[in-house]
């Protein structure tokens, strides 16, 4: 009973509520000028046919130009009003600059350690020019630069992610930042707040992140309040309030943890007990993570320390924070750019890194994604690499989280199998891992679905790796994975039905809008 009581009136409820009436408010005004038919209708048709002409001349996706220009079309009193609200899904220019402003003053010291990429780059071109090319271009776009003083180590499980983490956790010194889609109370979560507590009581500076949205149905009200008594500095990142505004549609999707600067989390796992199997939701949950040493660890620094002095709204010295490795203990291990991607710009890094690992693949290329709604653009390099000869695998859950999602996952097969490309759905349950491993060479593993939201909308994260024996140890991963995995045949996409195709063709349309 208590239970249903919280949902009746939590804050999903509320703000579900606050939306419609939105929504209610809105068609009330427009039938309530009826009696001005014509002229509205007249205003009504300007406005679509203006919003039409700047969707067909503008650079955006077409999936997503198709999505409201169908609702626009068929609907031209309401649609151009509704995508006047909530098309665009991105930040007000008000609030970009905003942004730049905050750490603009210190962008001067972050790009005099930029510079010294040069001679890695250098040393990288010797080595292989296309690879070069690949971190040149997330040096240029992902904020970040490239390192070589680095060791890293891939977790297959989140099992093994979440128990290094506490480790680490436990011999942080200095200061622990972490920024998460997702926390939930409940085991896994309370094992990392008993520490951050200890730590913060002795004096480690502690951070914490999370989104307001991804923890909406998991976190009590004014959660961050909570933890700012135990010494842990917190901020929710963009909160939901009664004024439903375009900007909800972008979230920070990404999952630091940064310790000391000397070691670095990210990967799929968020901090709740399905991503650690203490609890089952869809089945066995197989998600990946890896863990970055030296170096390298700076490019996970600045990212947290990007977002934190945008929320805080305060000057911030980065360089306070760049430890001086030493690197006697390191492994030096091939090449890594930690990267991040944001809505703030018109630079879409991570769907530009996917596409150069797809396009100079020449052996094979094995991916992972929890979704598989991605363009025609993505599409057509992908049948075009399978069809050159490149083993092409894509692994996708059985059971899914949102069965809507899933259809347009499932309808996104056909045109893929029928180029040679072979698709695996995780038999034991929900696969969470987000993933790219290409040649033995390659290999990107962060926070990013192979899904509108997260190549568009999201803030987004993840760690281009080139030459290291964490990519073998992702294809061992990977391999052993297709063994408990079911193979899905053109016969099965053939045995839909029609009512079915019907369904997951609408869903297809608008699928950049879900």
């Amino acid at each position: 009973m208590k239970k249903v009581v919280d949902i009746l009136f939590g804050r999903v409820m509320i703000l579900l509520l606050a939306f419609f009436i939105q929504i209610a408010l809105i068609i009330f005004v427009v039938f309530k000028f009826q009696e001005y038919f014509f002229y509205f209708y007249l205003i009504g048709i300007l406005f679509s046919i203006l919003i039409l002409l700047f969707l067909i001349n503008s650079n955006m996706n077409p999936s997503y130009k198709i999505a409201w220009i169908i609702p626009i079309m068929l609907f031209p009193q309401l649609g151009w009003i509704f995508y006047a609200l909530f098309s665009s899904g991105k930040f007000s220019k008000v609030t970009k600059k905003k942004q730049k402003r905050y750490y603009a003053k210190h962008i001067d010291d972050l790009s005099k350690v930029i510079i010294k990429d040069k001679n890695i780059l250098h040393k990288l071109k010797e080595e292989d020019i296309v690879a070069m090319r690949q971190a040149k271009y997330l040096i240029d776009y992902g904020e970040s630069q490239i390192f070589e003083n680095v060791e890293s180590k891939y977790f297959k499980i989140g099992e093994d992610y979440y128990k290094a983490l506490l480790e680490e956790l436990e011999k942080a010194e200095k200061f622990i930042f972490m920024e998460y889609f997702i926390i939930s109370e409940g085991k896994m979560w309370d094992g990392i707040l008993e520490i951050l507590k200890k730590k913060a009581a002795q004096g480690v500076e502690v951070r914490l992140i999370y989104d307001d949205f991804g923890c909406i149905m998991t976190l009590p009200k004014n959660y961050d309040k909570q933890l700012e008594k135990f010494g842990i500095k917190c901020s929710i990142f963009n909160p939901a309030n009664l004024i439903f505004t375009v900007i909800y549609n972008n979230r920070t999707h990404r999952k630091i943890t940064v310790i000391d600067g000397k070691v670095a989390f990210t990967g799929g796992v968020n901090l709740a007990d399905e991503y650690i199997n203490e609890i089952e939701r869809f089945g066995h949950w197989k998600d990946t993570g890896i863990m970055i040493k030296g170096e390298g660890v700076w490019g996970f620094t600045i990212m947290f320390l990007n977002i934190w002095k945008f929320l805080r709204k305060v000057d911030e010295n980065f360089l306070k924070y760049k430890i001086e490795q030493h690197n006697s203990n390191i492994e030096n291990d091939g090449y890594i750019v930690p990267f991040s991607d944001s809505p703030l710009d018109k630079e879409i890094v991570s769907s530009n890194v996917f596409m150069g690992l797809i396009n100079s693949a020449t052996k094979y290329i094995y991916i992972n994604t929890p979704y598989l709604i991605i363009d025609y653009e993505m599409t057509s390099s992908l049948c075009m690499a399978a069809k050159r000869g490149v083993d092409v695998k894509i692994v996708t859950p059985f059971i899914p989280d949102k069965k809507s999602v899933f259809e347009v996952t499932r309808s996104n097969y056909q045109t893929l199998i029928e180029s040679g490309v072979t698709v695996y759905e995780y038999t034991p349950g929900f696969i969470h891992a987000k993933s790219f491993v290409v040649d033995d060479k390659y290999a990107v593993i962060g926070t990013i679905n192979l899904d509108y939201r997260s190549l568009y909308l999201h803030f987004e994260c993840g760690v281009w790796i080139y030459n290291s024996k964490t990519i073998l140890d992702m294809k061992e991963d990977y391999l052993n994975t297709l063994e408990v995995c079911t193979v899905y045949t053109l016969e099965q996409c053939y045995k839909v039905s029609a009512i079915k195709r019907i369904y997951r063709s609408i869903l297809q349309i608008f699928a950049p809008l879900l």
